[in-house]
């Protein structure tokens, strides 16, 4: 197993008293991998990036590429689109939403580069389409939209968990007929009832954009989360079960969608280009089909993915072990509650929540407690409604959203990543037990 590099956490985050948030699994197989891209003379976007893509797409398919780096899974992918899974590298997972959004139609263009039949012409753009999320997730699965100019409706989350709640898609589907994307969100790992929103945004004729950021590699029944809809985007930020550092993937078997997004990923150029320089062969003629962006993932945070990729399962099943343990030392007291669990849970983050009516103290005092205590806490998320930008940009109520108000007044993301010791892990135990016994009651 390879170590994890804690020695290089900044000097705030060194200390043997501290357990951090979250640590990357980075070692030396890893190193080598970027040494080797540094040596080649080339950095961009090539090679690396067309490998990782071949490969995160046979991972998710479950039929292995170039060789057994991966358990085979023994199951498709069952997304709306048959066909050829299509997987796109990028630079952030908020840069693939952005281009899944435009695929889809946000901001009045449609996957051929032409204008959605709602929209006037090109300057009058009068209906520039909205996406239907949840408040309950990062600023990025909102302002993604706005950056195509487009808007953003809200469902709440379901009663008891994180994700969106399909009968709240509904009643938004039925009510509003703009809606270009359903994008539910598979918070902390754990995927949403991709089910019955995918039925749900069939009969309206909707598609939908899984926001897959924590939910890698999440095995369903029917799939990895991710494959489930019409598009899926994930994130290999330095948390992620796997990273990139910055960096993320499209997944698409939509081929005219796929077109799309990899035409804008790079400049809106209508041929790849990735060779240009280095080919004997290639042409620097091209075209410029559309107003493209820069979101490409450079060879040398691809080098990185394709090594972390080969780790993806036992990464997964760290983070399972610690789960399990944490579960198993909470489920005792009543003044907590365990994170939701299911079919393909992920266990990108551990979210345990308190119970206010047996507590003294509220969540934020007891994140103090846990922090003055040595522990790097989180907490997921900030709803959108109490977010100053989004809530005046779509005058949004915390009232219209109780659940998701709810679980962020209760909710704390514990340290929790691969790597971690079995005394960090029993630490963390002890200190929110400790926490909880000291000020239960009213």
């Amino acid at each position: 197993m390879s170590r994890n590099r804690t020695e290089s956490l900044p000097e705030s985050q060194s200390k043997a008293d501290f357990i951090p948030f979250s640590v990357p699994a980075i070692g030396e197989e890893e190193e080598e991998a970027v040494l080797r891209v540094l040596r080649s003379g080339w950095l961009t976007t090539a090679k690396e990036a067309l490998a990782f893509e071949e490969e995160f797409a046979a991972f998710v398919t479950g039929h292995p590429a170039g060789g057994p780096h991966h358990e085979d899974t023994g199951f498709e992918s069952g997304g709306s689109c048959q066909g050829k899974l299509h997987a796109l590298a990028v630079n952030s997972a908020t840069s693939g939403l952005q281009l899944a959004y435009l695929a889809c139609g946000v901001g009045g263009w449609t996957a051929s580069f032409g204008f959605h039949p709602d929209c006037a012409a090109p300057n009058e753009r009068d209906s520039p389409g909205r996406i239907l999320t949840t408040p309950y997730t990062f600023v990025s699965t909102a302002t993604a939209a706005c950056h195509l100019g487009g808007g953003v409706l809200y469902a709440d989350v379901e009663a008891e968990g994180y994700n969106i709640d399909p009968a709240q898609v509904e009643r938004q589907l039925a009510l509003h007929k703009d809606i270009r994307a359903v994008v539910p969100v598979h918070i902390a790992g754990l995927p949403c009832n991709m089910d019955e929103i995918c039925a749900i945004a069939a009969r309206y004729g909707v598609p939908v954009v899984e926001d897959a950021a924590h939910a890698f590699p999440s095995r369903t029944a029917r799939g990895f989360a991710g494959t489930l809809g019409d598009i899926g985007v994930y994130s290999f930020y330095a948390t992620k079960t796997i990273t990139t550092a910055e960096g993320g993937m499209i997944c698409t078997r939509n081929p005219e969608y796929a077109q799309c997004m990899a035409t804008m990923r790079m400049h809106g150029i209508d041929r790849p280009v990735w060779n240009r320089y280095t080919s004997d062969r290639a042409s620097w003629e091209y075209d410029v089909v559309a107003p493209g962006y820069k979101f490409n993932l450079p060879d040398l945070l691809a080098a990185l993915g394709r090594v972390q990729l080969r780790k993806a399962d036992l990464l997964l099943r760290q983070r399972k072990e610690i789960a399990r343990r944490y579960n198993e030392a909470f489920a005792r007291y009543d003044f907590l509650q365990l994170p939701p669990d299911g079919d393909g849970n992920a266990w990108h983050l551990y979210i345990l929540r308190i119970v206010p009516d047996k507590l003294t103290i509220s969540r934020n005092e007891f994140s103090r407690k846990l922090q003055e205590a040595g522990l790097g806490v989180s907490m997921h998320f900030i709803p959108h409604f109490r977010l100053d930008y989004l809530k005046r940009a779509f005058q949004l109520d915390a009232a219209d959203f109780p659940q998701a108000q709810e679980r962020f007044e209760t909710s704390i993301s514990l340290p929790f990543w691969p790597g971690m010791s079995e005394d960090m892990v029993q630490r963390v135990i002890d200190a929110v037990i400790g926490i909880g016994v000291a000020h239960y009651g009213n």
